[in-house]
């Protein structure tokens, strides 16, 4: 039974808003560092992905402007709720992320943050933005695909 609860997945939250806008060409899951009150915020559901994204400072890729609001309970010693985030890759996949960001246009953009059994993880992805064209195809795709099944249904009846 043990076993079971370390392979379960828990969402905290998504980025929503990075699949309109980008183009996923790779993810990754990597483990994030926190401090202090943060994990009980997280078992919450309190954190925000929203307009975040991942940078490679010094050898070490970092989160910003990942939101984890203060734990309500937690003293005055809480972290920022912005602070930049240190993030756990394996040194393969580190020297793999260098070298595709280098190239024009790459960016690490974080997918999802969950829980894998006690621990915090991030899905980042390796994403290329979309143009304007771009995402009025996907949305034209999308809404064609809905009335098509829509149809369907109907003739079921």
């Amino acid at each position: 039974m043990k076993k079971e609860d370390e392979d379960a997945t828990k969402v905290i939250c998504t980025n929503r808003k990075a699949r309109h806008l980008y183009e996923i060409l790779e993810s990754f899951e990597v483990g994030l560092v926190l401090v202090g009150t943060e994990v009980k915020s997280l078992r919450e559901g309190q954190a925000n992905l929203k307009d975040s994204f991942a940078i490679l400072k010094n050898g070490e890729p970092f989160l910003l402007n990942m939101h984890i609001s203060p734990y309500e309970k937690g003293n005055r010693a809480n972290p920022d709720p912005v602070r930049p985030r240190k993030l756990l890759l394996h040194k393969e996949q580190l020297r793999k992320l260098f070298g595709k960001i280098a190239e024009r246009g790459l960016t690490l953009v974080p997918l999802r943050l969950y829980f894998k059994g006690k621990v915090a993880k991030v899905e980042l992805a390796l994403v290329k933005g979309k143009k304007s064209y771009d995402k009025k195809r996907d949305i034209k795709e999308r809404e064609a695909k809905r009335d098509l099944e829509r149809a369907f249904k109907e003739t079921k009846r």
